[in-house]
């Protein structure tokens, strides 16, 4: 463990680059943090979104999600889920659980996210996200979720590394 103190070297508004003595990470500005959410219905589909990420410069196949206090000052990981799985993809639901705070990539980036379970879900609206996102909303039986993933690949598209939850089963077959 370093005692060397961290230094900011760049920051914005939602990000910071930081260094540690040799080590350069990346952190959430103002220690937001973010909410995925596995939404499956009494059907057992499961909600997936696709939206075009920047940084990959393509569409990326994606669990719902959303920042945690980005907007909100009192948003909890409850309310954060809530509000993202509707504007994401259109559904409520009746029950959130959160599962526990994960990292995605530790050893560059210190951003967690709580992984929610919500069941009960009911469909209001079309979702698609707030006006600068171009959410679509996939709604796939769990059973189709390697092919599902693999034809969206096919597609050029990318797959986001919590999709890995869904997949897990299958991609462990001997």
């Amino acid at each position: 463990m370093s005692s060397d103190p961290i230094e900011i070297a760049w920051e914005g508004k939602w990000i910071q680059a930081k260094r540690q003595g040799t080590w350069e990470f990346v952190s959430r500005a103002r220690g937001i943090k973010a909410t995925v959410i596995v939404a499956i219905d009494d059907d057992d589909h499961v909600l997936l979104v696709d939206q075009y990420r920047v940084p990959l410069g393509k569409r990326c196949l994606e669990l719902p999600a959303g920042l945690i206090g980005d907007e909100h000052d009192t948003d909890t990981v409850e309310s954060a889920a809530r509000r993202e799985l509707e504007e994401e993809t259109g559904y409520t639901c009746a029950e959130v659980v959160d599962l526990g705070e994960f990292y995605a990539s530790p050893g560059m980036v210190s951003e967690s996210f709580y992984l929610v379970r919500a069941t009960g879900l009911s469909k209001i609206g079309e979702g698609g996200g707030v006006a600068e996102e171009d959410i679509n909303v996939h709604r796939v039986p769990m059973a189709d979720i390697p092919a599902f993933v693999a034809q969206k690949r096919a597609e050029g598209f990318a797959v986001d590394v919590k999709m890995l939850l869904l997949l897990a089963s299958d991609l462990l077959k001997p």
